[in-house]
């Protein structure tokens, strides 16, 4: 069925089809794991462990080794591993040597002294008694120590020793090269040999004994390996155009290059960093405790009701502290090799291994997101450099918006002349309005002329493009009465947003449609979800849900990477650098996602509200990446795609356990149940996984598409995965077959009209209705942060995610610079956490047994618990004023003993911070604007967000949230002063004049008192200076650009003063306590 082009609508509820179109979709190549069976220096046979798995020498690079090298290289050699250099490290059962680190986990103290080797390595040893049995393929060999000759000499790594002896044995075994002493075991049938003599002038591989002829063929390697690689250099260097005719399949050449060296690593912080943080960090823990006995101990007897508010309020604090500390006890760097990346999985002559990635890009509403900036995240996907057949960008409208449409249409007419010019001079960024933002003058250095006239060219074509594009949203403004209308006539699908079926096009790939040189491009597909009435939709996460179908219908690629409309790719090797960790061969398969950090544009020099967030992202993200793993944080993450499915992460085998065989067999049995039920429960899940995963279901789900489903009523042992698979999926049998694919492609079986049509019942609004979608499988519904949920699930089934910060941004959006429009966003953030901690999803309760890590679990409960923090956080705000107008305070008198802990207290908060801005990079500038906005968004949005999610949760009221404006073109930084007024304003404005007015009264009174009185005065005066400079950042918003003071603040202010006039004269602090007006006043007016 062919549309050329146009537009497919449908609703699969209605057994309706508009149009179809798609074209045959390549199959994905699958990646090539990297293994060997021959060890790579001796060319012997890799020994297989006792849990069945071939011995693995380096945990970094798994290069193949024998384990005889392996302790060779540890005893004689540099200890490293050959191929990507890392320190080797103890395996149980080889002894120790020096440099090794103290290991726990191991308690084998014969392996750890060599024990067993140490007759061997004694070279006074006596063979009076020794009785040797040894074993070779049909022969067998009997040797009695007297019948020796003294006269044979021992191998002892090159030396003799005349007082020793040594037995040679020639090797029968099947195994030519072999260069291994072979053990010696006892057998039924034997046949005596003479002794072989040891002759240094023969062969001396063919003595089987490791000491001298494995050691010359180790040197002969080390050296051939020297060889090749001064070639690869030399050849690398300019001197010469590539490899020779047959060293470009020398299987040696490979394990010398970055081809096989580890594709990332992790940097550890250094210890010179991070052990003083760590000090500092247990000296603060003790000091809370002296701080919390001192405080419970000495109550204010004459301000119970203040000194019991600040305790119960510094008690949460404490405990809000140690939340967010301790995840960061272990933070970690990365680094990734993009070379080596390429080296081995682009392959010169050679087919792309690379895997395939989906991009997701979600917009609603285009008068709040502007097309023309999703339209410069759509341009930096398409221009990304990654082979353009292994990326498809998918657009969500889940606004269903015509000028959205319209414009995605313009933007891959545009892109056929922008995608060539971005990778023919490798600019950067690919998103052309911040790319022609740049003040770079081209004409200053040298650049070549056809560069700049190309250039100048791109500009005039990128001006005509936002023409186009801004004269769409201005024909937008005004929507006809019949409604929208598209080019030929027909009414746009669209045009009830509420009641609309679902839309897919295909702009871009495999349609025919090539860039100005004839290239290939992306492809680029416009998809709207199908709404009805009646439906649960369920926002930003429904949508993205949608888009894991219909992309696992179409283009099925394993990863899938997920941006939003106003964050384009400012980094074009992005997709690279997550490829270094996905695609890894080690520990790759454990990924489930690997997290950008959020970097933003358009923001003022000083980051008056926060809005870079450095601190959490340069320094709490880097600490959950030293346990488990960061954060899913909504944006600029790439995903596995099976991780989403709700699959648990794949397990390692280990070796069965051993227990002590002096211990009765009822006390292994208690010692041993719950093991076994463990073990017995992960049996049982992992038959589950592959009765689900049967091969058979694919058959099925392709005779579905042709010929109906009358074979599978005959299979009731098909029948059975196919239901549960359904439950869970959905009863779509293409998408269920590409559930099968771990590394992804679709099936070649299916036409572009099937795999379309079910592209359309896939986004209908009833397939999920009866399944796991939205509660085990993608994105988790039940909270309007549905990254924060969606993440945690993924933790609780074994993944781990991995945090990766390359030197150039990756992704770059836009935040809302805005006071009012801030202070909305932390709103929504805390609305969600506060549906997450009243759900049954609660990290508080859910999840235990599974594979969340317990410093994990404390991350993700101060991730959902921060928002309860506002109401001590007020109260604790209000104390001071309350304290200069009362003329009392929260302490008492301060003794010496309560001075040091007060002094310990502050001095170990200002160390933690400043050893924190020290090993996360933080400017103190930044550190200082995140605590001055905790205190504001705590007061404020995070007051307003417990007090909405109790009422959404325990009352049914919902609370609807307007997007947040994503950009402004009347100047830089014009957002920065607009006063938007809001209720969110209300809290810290009343608490900002609050103190104010009390550091008036407070010094006022001190005047008329005295100078007895300043002393008290101080602590006070300090606790209410602390509140007002965290919310001074407020007061500069409420201000505007300080032209004039904005209405509602006088309105505020005159209540307050007011108020607070009254409280005065209650007060009344010139007067003394101890004088009443009738009383004389003492002096005599008659003199």
């Amino acid at each position: 069925m062919d549309t050329n082009g146009r537009l497919i609508a449908g609703s699969h509820i209605r057994n309706e089809l508009i149009l179809i179109n798609a074209e045959e979709v390549g199959r994905v190549t699958s990646v090539k794991e990297l293994s060997g069976q021959i060890c790579q220096i001796c060319e012997d046979e890799i020994e297989i462990t006792v849990d069945g798995e071939p011995f693995v020498a380096c945990n970094e690079c798994a290069f193949p080794i024998c384990r005889p090298c392996y302790e060779y290289e540890r005893r004689e050699g540099n200890q490293a591993c050959p191929q990507c250099k890392t320190r080797y490290k103890r395996i149980k059962g080889s002894p120790r040597v020096n440099g090794d680190e103290e290991e726990d986990e191991f308690d084998d103290l014969v392996d750890e002294f060599d024990l067993r080797n140490s007759d061997r390595r004694d070279p006074h040893h006596s063979f009076s008694e020794l009785h040797l049995h040894a074993n070779f393929g049909s022969a067998t060999l009997e040797v009695d120590a007297p019948a020796l000759s003294h006269g044979i000499p021992l191998l002892t790594y090159g030396e003799e020793d005349d007082d020793s002896h040594a037995l040679i044995i020639p090797p029968f075994t099947d195994h030519a090269k072999g260069v291994h002493p072979v053990h010696p075991f006892d057998t039924a049938s034997t046949v005596s040999l003479p002794p072989r003599p040891l002759d240094p002038k023969k062969d001396l591989a063919v003595y089987g004994y490791g000491t001298v002829a494995w050691k010359d063929r180790m040197e002969e390697w080390r050296k051939r390996q020297s060889d090749k690689l001064a070639m690869v250099k030399h050849q690398e260097n300019g001197g010469g155009g590539g490899y020779g005719d047959g060293d470009l399949d020398d299987p040696n050449l490979p394990k010398m290059d970055e081809g096989r060296q580890p594709l990332s690593r992790k940097l550890p912080i250094p210890s010179s960093k991070i052990s003083p943080y760590r000090v500092v960090i247990l000296l603060r823990v003790a000091i809370l405790g002296l701080f919390f006995h001192y405080r419970i101990l000495h109550p204010v007897k004459d301000a119970y009701g203040l000194w019991l508010t600040s305790v119960i309020c510094e008690i949460w604090f404490a405990v809000s502290w140690i939340l967010d500390q301790f995840p960061k006890w272990c933070p970690i760097e990365r680094e990734t090799y993009l070379d080596r990346l390429s080296l081995r999985y682009e392959k010169d002559g050679k087919a792309c291994e690379l895997a395939s990635i989906d991009v997701f890009v979600s917009t609603v509403d285009p008068s709040k997101e502007p097309p023309l900036i999703t339209a410069n995240t759509v341009l930096s996907i398409l221009a990304v450099d990654y082979p353009v057949d292994k990326v498809a960008c998918y657009v969500s409208d889940d606004g269903v918006a015509m000028l959205t449409f319209e414009a995605l249409s313009e933007t891959s007419e545009f892109a056929r002349k922008w995608v060539p010019f971005c990778k023919k001079f490798n600019i950067e960024p690919r998103a052309p309005e911040w790319y022609f933002a740049q003040k770079v003058d081209y004409l200053k250095d040298k650049v070549h002329p056809t560069f700049v006239r190309e250039r100048r060219s791109m500009k005039r074509d990128y001006e005509e493009f936002k023409i186009r594009i801004n004269g769409l949203v201005s024909m937008a403004q005004k929507v006809p009465d019949d409604g929208w209308t598209m080019q030929d006539g027909t009414p746009w699908p669209g045009n009830n947003v509420r009641d609309h079926p679902g839309m897919i096009q295909v702009f871009l790939g495999n349609n025919g449609v090539r860039d100005v040189e004839g290239n290939e491009l992306p492809r680029l597909v416009y998809v709207s979800r199908e709404k009805r009435p009646g439906f649960d939709h369920h926002k930003k996460a429904g949508a993205m849900n949608a888009l894991i179908r219909v992309s696992a219908v179409i283009t099925n690629a394993p990863y899938m990477l997920n941006v939003d409309c106003d964050h384009y790719i400012n980094n074009s090797k992005a997709l690279r650098e997550s490829m270094c960790f996905m695609m890894n061969p080690i520990c790759g398969k454990k990924i489930c996602y690997v997290q950008f950090p959020q970097r933003f544009d358009g923001i003022d020099r000083h980051d008056r509200y926060s809005n870079r967030n450095v601190v959490f992202f340069d320094i709490n993200m880097k600490g959950l990446d030293g346990i488990q793993g960061p954060i899913y944080v909504g944006t600029g993450c790439v995903f596995r795609r099976q991780a989403l499915y709700g699959f648990d992460a794949p397990v390692k085998k280990k070796p069965p356990g051993k227990t002590c065989n002096c211990l009765p067999k009822w006390c292994l049995c208690c010692f041993s149940s719950r093991k076994k039920k463990t073990k017995g429960n992960a049996k049982k899940k992992m038959k589950n996984m592959k009765k689900m995963m049967d091969a058979s279901t694919q058959v099925h789900a392709l005779e579905s598409l042709e010929g109906g489903i009358e074979g599978i009523n005959s299979e009731k042992s098909s029948l059975v995965p196919q239901m549960k698979s359904e439950k869970k999926f959905g009863q779509s049998p293409v998408f269920i077959a590409s559930t099968l694919l771990e590394e992804g492609g679709v099936c070649a079986e299916a036409s572009s009209a099937s795999l379309l049509e079910e592209a359309i019942h896939v986004i209908s609004c009833g397939y999920e209705d009866k399944t796991e979608w939205g509660k085990e499988v993608g994105w988790i519904y039940g909270s309007v942060t549905e990254d924060i949920l969606t993440g945690f699930k993924m933790h609780c089934h074994g993944w781990r995610s991995v945090y990766c910060i390359p030197k150039r941004p990756a992704f770059k959006g836009s935040a809302p610079i805005n006071l009012s429009d801030r202070l909305h966003q932390v709103l929504r953030w805390a609305l969600g956490s506060v549906e997450i901690l009243l759900s049954r999803h609660c990290p508080i309760w859910y999840g235990y047994g599974c594979g969340l890590k317990p410093l994990e679990r404390l991350s993700y409960i101060n991730s959902v618990v921060y928002p309860l923090t506002s109401l001590p956080l007020v109260a604790y705000c209000t104390l001071p004023a309350v304290c200069l107008l009362s003329g009392k305070f929260i302490v008492p008198e301060i003794s010496n003993y309560a001075s040091i802990i007060f002094m310990f207290m502050f001095l170990s908060i200002a160390v933690t911070s400043l050893l924190e801005i020290q090993w996360g990079g933080v400017g103190i500038d930044d550190f200082w604007r995140n605590e001055q906005f905790w205190v504001i968004g705590g007061v404020s949005s995070h007051l307003f967000a417990l007090f909405q999610g109790l009422l959404k949760v325990l009352a049914g009221v919902n609370t609807n949230f307007t997007v947040t404006s994503k950009g402004g073109d009347d100047g830089e930084f014009s957002e920065l002063y607009i006063f938007k007024w809001t209720t969110l304003l209300i809290p810290p404005l009343t608490l900002l004049i609050f103190n104010i007015i009390g550091v008036v009264v407070g010094i006022s009174n001190a005047i008329n008192n005295g100078y007895e009185s300043w002393g008290p005065l101080f602590g006070k005066l300090f606790f209410a200076i602390w509140v007002i400079l965290h919310l001074y950042p407020f007061l500069k918003g409420m201000m505007g650009q300080q032209k004039n003071v904005p209405t509602i603040i006088i309105v505020w202010s005159i209540i307050l003063a007011s108020f607070l006039t009254l409280l005065w004269g209650r007060v009344n602090p010139f007067v003394s306590k101890g004088w009443n007006p009738g009383d004389p006043c003492g002096l005599d007016c008659d003199y």
